[in-house]
């Protein structure tokens, strides 16, 4: 059984998709600019631009539209700023006061007799339309593909939304160096010559664009989460611009294609209706954010779980090192677990023990312990480190000499030790050779 039909499921697809990819870019300098909230604002207060638009020149024409929406967008930008300025509140604030006022005033124009023919109700500007945007003219035959019955049956929502999907694309490409400069330092981008203010209010001018050509179709439901979920999913796996920038695509065309089709297609496979597409695209959106919040490489929290262990266990090996270590210094050349327990913890010997010595640092023989050659320059490193700080901590930073162990403690596992000392530690020990 065919569940995807050509004159049902292309265009709303397409739709779905060319809009997640035109909010997804856009959303990478939202999101580096920590401006996510703004896009929020726009998607919202374009509202009022619309209906206003409407209602001055009694037309639907996309250019008309698309002004009372660029200009509303820019009319946001600067109350926002107004707002925060005079108002003196953080820009969160400010973003929700102005785009739940602008909201709530485009609410109420539509609840206007004047403009109550206009087809768009609340949840046409929540979910959008994308279950109407039926192919009339979908051909049977290739043959009747390029036939301009054809063609002219295209929804015009689909074309306008590629339409501002070739120019944003034009824009980031030809502008990506004065984005991303205006993204990370807008002061080192006036003074190499272009104005970050411009660059502001034009990146706003494409996000109005971009969200009146998908509003029709998707809603701001939608909306907003393409402007978000894609670019702070990519941040999550990488620190690079243009890596961010790629994967944000791929992550765009997952929530498009896959919200779509898990919203109509996979229904249907069990004889169920279907969903809002926009309302599962959004939370596949969602998921994916989800998904690199856990498992990302870097900032996840798997991730960070694994290190923290990894930490830990480095930490117990080196603590049980440096105490065989000391314990040598005094003539012993066996330490007993015993003794390792009362120095550390029995929970943290227990943790370091089979670590140490299967990386051929210690040698076990019963009960007892004792450093192979690798073990006691491991551990000779370590202590020296640990009595180079506390020298340090003395000399430099004024701490007393019965003060600065614990500190001492903390930093001798961090990879740097400060420069070279006196021969001996303030307690009087002596401070081991760099080099043996």
């Amino acid at each position: 059984m065919m569940y995807f039909d050509l004159g049902l499921d292309l265009f709303p697809l397409l739709a779905a998709v060319f809009a997640a990819l035109v909010c997804g870019l856009l959303g990478n300098f939202l999101v580096l600019r920590r401006l996510s909230l703004m896009g929020d604002a726009v998607s919202h207060s374009v509202l009022p631009g619309l209906v206003i638009a409407f209602m001055v020149t009694d037309s639907r024409n996309p250019l008309v539209m698309f002004l009372g929406a660029a200009v509303a967008g820019i009319v946001t930008v600067i109350l926002v700023e107004v707002v925060k300025k005079y108002g003196r509140v953080e820009s969160g604030a400010a973003m929700g006061v102005v785009f739940s006022v602008l909201f709530a005033l485009g609410v109420l124009l539509i609840e206007q007799a004047a403009v109550r023919h206009v087809d768009l109700d609340a949840d046409c500007v929540l979910y959008g339309q994308l279950e109407t945007l039926v192919w009339y003219g979908a051909p049977s035959s290739a043959s009747e593909l390029f036939q301009w019955s054809t063609v002219d049956a295209i929804p015009r929502q689909v074309l306008t939304l590629a339409i501002i999907l070739a120019l944003t694309i034009g824009m980031v490409t030809l502008m990506y160096k004065e984005l991303r400069i205006a993204a990370f330092d807008p002061a080192l981008a006036t003074a190499q010559g272009f104005n970050a203010t411009i660059m502001h209010y034009v990146l706003m001018v494409f996000v109005a664009a971009a969200t009146v050509a998908s509003f029709e179709a998707v809603g701001s439901i939608l909306v907003i989460a393409m402007l978000v979920c894609p670019a702070a999913t990519a941040r999550l796996f990488t620190d690079r611009l243009h890596s961010q920038i790629f994967a944000s695509v791929v992550i765009a065309l997952i929530c498009g294609i896959g919200g779509y089709f898990a919203a109509t297609i996979i229904p249907a496979l069990f004889e169920r209706d279907a969903v809002n597409a926009a309302g599962s695209m959004a939370m596949v959106g969602g998921l994916t954010v989800t998904v690199a919040i856990i498992f990302s490489p870097r900032h996840g929290v798997l991730s960070r779980v694994v290190r923290r262990r990894r930490l830990a266990s480095r930490v117990a090996i080196d603590d049980v090192l440096a105490a065989v270590y000391r314990a040598a210094e005094s003539g012993q050349t066996k330490v007993s677990i015993t003794s390792l327990n009362l120095l550390l913890t029995p929970r943290r010997v227990e943790a370091a023990l089979p670590t140490a010595t299967r990386k051929g640092l210690l040698r076990r023989e019963q009960q007892d312990v004792m450093l192979t050659e690798d073990g006691r320059e491991a551990a000779r490193q370590i202590v020296r480190k640990h009595r180079l700080w506390e020298h340090y901590l003395v000399e430099k930073a004024g701490f007393a000499p019965d003060h600065v162990h614990d500190t001492a403690e903390q930093l001798e596992h961090i990879q740097h030790a400060p420069p070279s000392g006196p021969p001996t530690d303030p307690h009087g020990r002596e401070i081991p050779a760099d080099e043996l």
